[in-house]
């Protein structure tokens, strides 16, 4: 068929699929999306690959428009389901924001208080606001918020230990995601890497042996990703931080998970907290934002105000500083300890401390509510899941999955469906079938996955 027989894009323009198209996207955009789409018929045609009427070519150009909105609305960042499993995954994102933290970063779209004194009328230093949260729930004289901790790390090392020695456990020098390791910190800060003990086995006596004239800081940093396990030992952060103060040098401490409760409460392994290790004596605790204490991404450095002062005037601190809206999701996040309602209000929390006949009842609930959709095998099953972004890498959490299968869809394509569809739903594949483990969904979501489910 000649390429005579393609509309002109005018007529794609008025085309009635494309209406609504054209007020969520834009004019422009949409008529970008038929010229390509022009382009890549037309081809077909020259090689006979296609043929048609004016008004079939019409249809098949208009639907190839309506599949690359599709395609672009799958890449375009906006909201998720996690039914992973994984509570702090990584990729979608980790700790999902309580409604408050949601409400707060809403208010300070609009101007705000971010770096002025309302009372005075005078400048302030950036996260100010947070000083009096930060000291009442753990002792901190002084606090500083960053990007993330890997550019916490960086700054406290370069603003306070650059050109000198930091001693660590050889143990300790771990890789994050992305192949970002410890080592290559170091090198990026100015600090000297002085490694002590061993992979397994690092004491007491190895850390005060390598304390020389040229020693700024110990540094240990927790293992939030692995664990070794076995015939292994390290000093605890006490003795290190009497060590240190023995030798007029400073404690650093990265906490790694950002704990500030005591999850133990809610049935999980012990963490390093923030105001323990602040109590124990160390000079700075880092940790992040986005993992156990379950608010935004980013790094927080608490400590001695005259440390900490330091810090924030180093060049590099204005590079890595956070933005108005992290700073009023942790602010309210942190008023959610301070009431003492944090196991309630956080999500995080409250998912970790979810109980399993819970998980299961809701499970039960949602496969009732399918009975009706005879194009899948809908059952439950008991699965354990993970704690997820870098925190407590050997626990495995009782849970309870959805199980979908069906006769004529792969469970990878079921997989796809979901993630791709409305609203998306992030599922994981097991033996060739897809699970919704509600570990990681919250119970306001389940009507929104029972709509994911119905829409395969």
């Amino acid at each position: 068929m000649a390429a005579a027989n393609l509309p002109p894009v005018n007529d794609l323009l008025n085309h009635p699929a494309l209406s609504s198209l054209l007020g969520e996207r834009g004019r422009d955009v949409v008529r970008t999306w038929i010229r390509e789409s022009l382009d890549e018929l037309r081809q077909h045609l020259v090689t006979g690959d296609a043929d048609g009427d004016r008004t079939g070519l019409l249809g098949r150009i208009a639907a190839a428009v309506l599949r690359r909105a599709e395609s672009d609305a799958d890449v375009r960042l906006g909201r998720v389901i996690n039914a992973t499993g994984v509570v702090l995954h990584t990729s979608l994102g980790r700790a999902p924001l309580s409604d408050a933290a949601v409400a707060a970063l809403t208010d300070a779209a609009h101007a705000s208080n971010l770096e002025v004194d309302l009372a005075t009328g005078d400048r302030r230093y950036r996260g100010y606001q947070l000083q009096s949260a930060w000291h009442a729930l753990t002792g901190a004289e002084a606090s500083l918020i960053v990007n993330n901790n890997a550019a916490a790390t960086v700054l406290v090392l370069q603003s306070l230990c650059h050109g000198r020695e930091v001693i660590i456990s050889r143990g300790q020098l771990i890789e994050i995601g992305g192949s970002f390791r410890l080592p290559d910190i170091f090198g990026l800060s100015g600090a000297i890497l002085r490694e002590v003990g061993t992979t397994n086995q690092t004491h007491f006596e190895d850390y005060a042996k390598a304390i020389g004239p040229n020693t700024a800081a110990i540094l240990r940093v927790h293992p939030s990703n692995y664990r070794v396990e076995g015939f292994s030992a390290t000093p605890e952060i006490d003795e290190l931080a009497r060590l240190a103060k023995q030798h007029d040098i400073l404690c650093l401490d990265d906490i790694g998970s950002g704990c500030l409760t005591d999850v133990t409460k809610i049935g999980l392994p012990a963490e390093p907290t923030f105001q323990h290790s602040l109590s124990a004596g160390a000079d700075v605790v880092l940790g992040s934002g986005d993992k156990l204490l379950g608010g935004p991404q980013c790094g927080i450095l608490l400590g001695r105000g005259d440390l900490i002062a330091r810090v924030r005037q180093h060049p590099l601190a204005r590079a890595v500083r956070v933005d108005k809206l992290t700073l009023a999701a942790l602010s309210a996040t942190l008023d959610a300890y301070q009431r003492g309602t944090a196991e309630q209000d956080v999500p995080v929390l409250r998912m970790l401390a979810t109980s399993p006949d819970e998980l299961r009842a809701r499970a039960e609930r949602l496969r009732e509510s399918l009975a009706d959709v005879n194009s899948l095998d809908v059952s439950i099953a008991t699965e354990t899941a993970a704690v997820g972004g870098g925190s407590l890498p050997t626990v495995e959490l009782p849970t309870t999955v959805i199980r979908l299968r069906s006769a004529t869809h792969s469970a990878a394509d079921l997989s796809r469906r979901l993630r791709c569809g409305s609203p998306r739903v992030f599922p994981r594949v097991q033996n060739d079938a897809v699970l919704l483990d509600l570990r990681s969904v919250l119970p306001r979501d389940d009507a929104a996955l029972l709509q994911a489910v119905r829409q395969l």
